[in-house]
């Protein structure tokens, strides 16, 4: 060994010290005691699509490593199994029995608003039904703690010309999709930056559009117009960095709302390549279940989360490169469960792991498949590396975690429980009662789970006969095996909580007369 060479790495560290120069780490951890907080939420991401969890065909190292630097939950949930109300939840803190948006809802009465085109000429198409102005969201209250917010990606909880956009609801900072029905494409029109669009260099290609007519579905040429010029992941991405880069002096929170892995399947052609390479060939998607077709549907499936995972790994270089990663926490998580449309394949996958990905198990579903997702967390030297738990938590305990590692200046009741000391293993940690979802679509859906029982009653809105479910999460996770006749203890508390925490719903959509009604109780 060269004793010179050897020494020569210790000696230039010690000159840094005398210098004055200490690591960036170090100085901007002092100049700045409170974490940043980098809120990472994956859209229709599946419980087993990640390696952490279990998967074996995707992969996603990066986020693995976050478990492994951090914290894996394997109970956590989903406030609702599908995009909006799962969001408003999410930055809320309200479960849906007291939530304002308790599903998908488009603001119909504006015109056909899913005419991309229209939408395209006339900005007041855009968006979903405005949440009210008066609505407290988490990023506000981190504003008054002097932090700077910023947000990328999917928001879908108001509309263009409305109170309800990121920057009038405590984002400084936004860059992105306003409006769901947008993100249909990977390769839009236009984004929003604040309150403005951007315009973008793609053509007008609507989303729902099938291959040419007499394309052949075996010739790669026959999909060149679903891959236009601009791509908005990388473009959000860049400007997320952009904005942390600025932001090395005051404390950030980030929410990156990436809507990858949601259909369409849009991808990096170089990653698709790769998986085309590992699962070989396979049957094209022509677009018969909604969205884009592809040629290659796992493969550009896979490439999705793939490219996802590699850009959280570009996302931590750059936290350790501008001095920030150790003083800043990082959630991953998912608004809902795996879908069954646009050519997705959660059985090749084992998307759900345990829990099924067929259609009725996952997205859409107050199932297990429908709301039980990762959860990771990240904060060296705070949260134990490698560390695992089976704590019962919700995306709407989000809002009093932060609460409870701030201290914000507004209280503002919520449904959730602080799992902070989960986080850093430092006191008891308080555990919920039961955890509530009430969901007005795809028939009219229920759940509780108390400990590790599951109440699910379902088509309550649709003319299908109710149903009655009462599954043992312990023994059966894939709720196979309904044992609501005997245990009539369970049903019947079940039934009180429904009658204590349902608020009927402002929105006339959302409301779910049997629980109005009382016919839960029976």
């Amino acid at each position: 060994m060269n004793i010179k060479h050897s020494l020569l790495p210790t000696l230039l560290f010690l000159l840094t010290l005398m210098l004055g120069c200490a690591p960036k780490e170090k100085e901007i951890t002092q100049q700045n005691p409170k974490p940043n907080i980098i809120y990472i939420l994956a859209d229709d991401l599946g419980y087993g699509e990640l390696g952490a969890y279990g998967q074996e065909k995707i992969e996603t190292p990066h986020i693995d490593a976050l478990a492994k630097n951090g914290m894996l939950f394997t109970q956590h949930y989903s406030s609702a199994p599908v995009c909006a109300p799962a969001r408003y939840m999410l930055l809320t803190g309200k479960h849906s029995g007291h939530a304002y948006i308790r599903g998908n809802d488009e603001w119909n009465e504006r015109g056909d608003v899913w005419d991309y085109r229209a939408m395209a000429h006339d900005s007041t198409l855009e968006g979903q039904r405005p949440i009210p102005a008066n609505t407290i969201l988490f990023p506000k209250l981190l504003q008054e703690k002097g932090y700077r917010t910023g947000m990328i990606g999917k928001w879908g909880l108001g509309a263009p010309h409305t109170d309800a956009i990121p920057t009038k609801m405590g984002f400084d900072f936004f860059y992105g999709y306003n409006c769901q029905r947008q993100a249909h494409t990977y390769y839009p029109l236009h984004l929003y930056h604040n309150e403005n669009r951007v315009h973008l260099q793609n053509d007008t290609i609507a989303p729902r559009t099938k291959l040419r007519e007499g394309a052949d579905p075996n010739n790669p040429d026959s999909y060149s117009n679903f891959t236009l010029k601009e791509y908005p992941p990388d473009m959000m991405f860049d400007q997320m960095l952009g904005f942390i880069s600025k932001e090395k002096k005051a404390p950030f929170f980030f929410y990156w709302a990436t809507p990858i892995p949601h259909n369409p399947i849009q991808a990096p052609e170089r990653w698709v390549d790769y998986y085309k390479k590992k699962f070989g060939a396979e049957e094209p998607y022509l677009g018969d279940k909604g969205y884009f077709p592809h040629q290659n549907p796992r493969a550009g499936y896979a490439a999705m989360i793939s490219y996802l995972d590699e850009n959280i790994g570009k996302l931590v270089a750059h936290l350790k490169q501008v001095g920030l990663y150790e003083n800043t926490l990082i959630l991953f998580s998912s608004d809902n469960g795996v879908t069954y449309s646009g050519g997705t394949d959660g059985a090749y996958f084992n998307s759900s792991g345990p829990f099924g990905e067929a259609y009725g198990k996952g997205k859409g579903f107050v199932y297990e498949g429908g709301i039980r997702v990762p959860m990771l967390a990240s904060w060296p030297n705070q949260i134990a590396a490698g560390s695992h738990t089976n704590h019962i938590s919700a995306q709407y305990d989000v809002f009093a975690t932060l609460d409870d590692l701030l201290k914000f200046e507004e209280e503002t009741p919520t449904d959730g429980i602080s799992f902070l000391p989960t986080l850093l293993n430092t006191s008891e940690q308080k555990v919920h009662d039961f955890l509530y979802w009430e969901f007005p679509e795809y028939g009219g859906q229920v759940a509780l789970r108390i400990g590790d029982w599951k109440v699910i009653r379902q088509h309550l809105k649709d003319d299908k006969a109710p149903t009655l479910e009462l599954y043992n999460l312990s023994t059966d996770p894939a709720e196979t095996k309904n044992v609501a006749d005997k245990h009539p203890e369970v049903i019947a508390q079940a039934a009180e909580i429904f009658k204590k925490e349902h608020e009927n719903a402002t929105t006339e959509r959302f409301r779910i007369p049997a629980i109005e009604n009382g016919l839960l109780s029976n």
